[in-house]
């Protein structure tokens, strides 16, 4: 019986609250809304719930409506205290970054011609040369992610042969990516050598064999191995390398340009260091501790460069040109000597006394539920595995909240702008280290709001 009363899809294209969804969207999408809506509608009464009304209906595609076309990605205001939050879309972009893309967006742009000669040029050409300048490599080529430019190498330069990696390095570094698939997945044959803790320099050359392609070595960039533990270095692979004709490769991960000691975090490997040491390529991301777009990189020799951008695959995985432009800008703040206008590094650097002075501001617009506590701070993103940060926070006591510190944490993601925290002991923590400063009115007043249910 109850069936029997969900109106029809014609009924529910008749009502006034719909009219004005139909008269500024094409027909045929309001009817896919209306459908959707009265099956669910018929799935809620076979549980044995009453129908819906009309205009319930008619208010339940309106939602859906709204639902299907408010911006996506959408602004979210990170508190979590983790600087390179993945699920967040990793690093923000610079204002010089932003600008760039917004030029290269807006009209046409000299992405792919030489304006010079007039005739057709390379897309790469904006971000080959501070890539260059920055690693001192030969050669560098862009594409759309790191584990796309590990496997255009491996493609490139190993198919159909053997490549030898440490067995503590043969890893997952994140979303599937793992060492042994991508390596299938290239045409070429992993060799493991060596154990998880201990690998020695004597294990890679008594695998070397005539249809050895390269040596890999893979930084461990979202975990760390202690103890008794032992792994050549870099120089120690290259002189191997060279001294039997084969070439090493490098996966750094997160591509640091900068000394992370001096911020008083753990060295992260660089792309210098290991160009420095004689690699023949060094692939690592753009969107990390590097802090641009998301993208792959490589950096190297020049002839190996070349294998790879002459491959078919390459243009399969070539960037477009917001991210090219966001790259350059970005890549010119480090030519520039200003780290700090690279969002990443400026929360990085930010002074404790200054986030303790930030929480307390907080506190005060907030009120008695909010205390201010030393906390630590995260890098994330693959980067920088143990390493945190200290830092101070807003803590939020729920005891009294409805639903606790999940129901606020649900409340605040709803707010618009949607704000993000981290729970820890039923307590809300709100890290101003990941918030700028623009954002902080914003995020007061979601926080009141969400405190009064």
């Amino acid at each position: 019986m109850e069936l029997r009363k969900i109106p029809s899809v014609e009924r529910v294209l008749g009502t006034s609250a719909l009219k004005a969804l139909l008269d500024a969207n094409r027909r045929d999408w309001v009817v896919d809304l209306i459908r959707q809506a009265l099956d669910e509608a018929r799935a809620s009464v076979m549980q044995g719930n009453s129908a819906p009304k009309l205009e319930e209906v008619a208010e339940a595609v309106l939602s859906r409506a709204k639902a299907d076309q408010q911006d996506w990605p959408s602004h979210v205001i990170n508190a979590t205290g983790v600087i390179l939050h993945t699920n967040l879309g990793r690093a923000p972009l610079s204002h010089d970054a932003l600008q760039a893309m917004r030029v290269a967006a807006l009209g046409y742009s000299n992405l792919e011609m030489d304006m010079t000669e007039g005739r057709r040029g390379s897309r790469q050409v904006g971000v080959i040369q501070p890539l260059c300048q920055l690693t001192g490599a030969d050669a560098a080529l862009v594409v759309n992610n790191n584990a796309a430019a590990v496997l255009l190498g491996l493609t490139a330069l190993a198919q159909g042969k053997e490549v030898i990696v440490s067995r503590g390095e043969a890893v997952e570094i994140g979303g599937g990516f793992r060492i042994p698939d991508v390596m299938r997945q290239s045409g070429a044959t992993l060799v493991e050598v060596g154990t998880t803790n201990r690998t020695y320099a004597s294990d890679y050359e008594s695998a070397i064999a005539e249809n050895t392609a390269a040596l890999l070595k893979v930084h461990a960039s979202n975990f760390r191995i202690t103890g008794f533990i032992h792994f050549p270095t870099i120089e120690g692979l290259v002189e191997l390398g060279r001294s039997r004709g084969v070439l090493v490769l490098h996966d750094l991960g997160s591509g640091c340009l900068l000394e992370t000691g001096d911020y008083g975090l753990a060295h992260e490997p660089m792309p210098q260091e290991s160009i420095a040491a004689g690699v023949d390529a060094a692939f690592f991301s753009g969107d990390k501790l590097l802090g641009g777009p998301q993208a792959g990189i490589v950096v190297g020799r020049a002839s190996v460069i070349e294998r790879l951008a002459k491959h078919p695959l390459a243009r399969a995985l070539r960037p477009d040109k917001l991210t090219l432009a966001a790259l350059r800008a970005t890549l010119i703040h480090y030519l520039r000597g200003e780290p700090e206008k690279v969002p990443v590094w400026r929360m990085i650097g930010i002074p404790e006394a200054s986030l303790k002075e930030r929480a307390q501001a907080w506190k005060a617009h907030i009120g008695d539920l909010a205390s201010v506590e030393r906390s630590q701070s995260t890098i994330g993103g693959g980067s920088l595995p143990g390493e945190t940060l200290p830092t101070w926070t807003v803590a939020l006591t729920c005891l009294d909240v409805t639903g606790g510190a999940e129901g606020l944490a649900q409340r605040l993601r709803a707010a618009s702008p949607p704000v993000v925290g981290r729970i820890q002991d039923d307590r809300l923590l709100l890290d101003p280290r990941t918030v700028l400063p623009e954002e902080e009115s914003h995020l007061i007043e979601a926080v009141k709001a969400a405190l009064r249910g």
